[in-house]
C-alpha cells in the first residue's frame, strides 16, 4: 500500500529524540518540612499506582507526626477516652468510630475540616444495626 500524498501547506513534523520525555510524576509539598517530593519511589519501587499519593501521605504522617500540605484526614475521636484515629477516607474512619462505639459504648466524634462534616457515632445506633442484622438472619 502506498503512502498518501503529503499536504505541501502543512509543515513536516520533526521528532527530537534527544528531548526529555514528559514527566508526569506527581509531587507532594510540605510547608512544615519546607520540601517537595516526587513520588517516583512510590510508583516504581512500592508499585503503589493510583494510591501513591495516599501511601506517601500516610508514611509522611507516620515519620513526621503531620500530614503534607493539602491533606486533611477524617478524625474519629472518642468523647470519653483518649482513643482517636485519623484516616484519609471517610469509610475507614466511620468503621473505626462505629466499632469503638459498639465495643465501649462511648460516643465518637467524626470530623473532616474542609467539608465541615461533624457527626457523633453513638453506641445505641450501632447496637440497633447489629440487632436488625441478627433479626434478618
Amino acid at each position: 500500500m502506498s503512502n498518501p500524498p503529503r499536504d505541501s501547506d502543512r509543515p513536516e513534523t520533526v521528532v527530537d529524540e534527544k528531548a526529555d520525555p514528559a514527566d508526569n510524576t506527581p509531587t507532594v509539598t510540605c510547608s512544615q518540612c519546607d520540601r517537595t517530593w516526587a513520588l517516583d519511589y512510590e510508583l516504581d519501587s512500592l508499585y503503589a499506582g493510583n494510591q501513591a499519593f495516599e501511601q506517601f501521605a500516610l508514611d509522611h504522617k507516620r515519620h513526621t507526626g503531620h500530614f503534607p500540605d493539602d491533606v486533611t484526614p477524617w478524625i474519629a475521636d472518642c468523647d470519653r477516652c483518649p482513643a482517636a484515629e485519623q484516616y484519609l477516607d471517610e469509610g475507614p474512619a466511620r468503621r473505626w468510630a462505629e466499632t469503638h462505639a459498639r465495643h465501649t459504648t462511648h460516643p465518637v466524634s467524626l470530623t473532616h475540616e474542609p467539608s465541615d462534616v461533624a457527626t457523633t457515632v453513638a453506641a445505641e445506633a450501632t447496637d440497633q444495626v447489629a440487632t436488625a442484622e441478627q433479626e434478618s438472619e
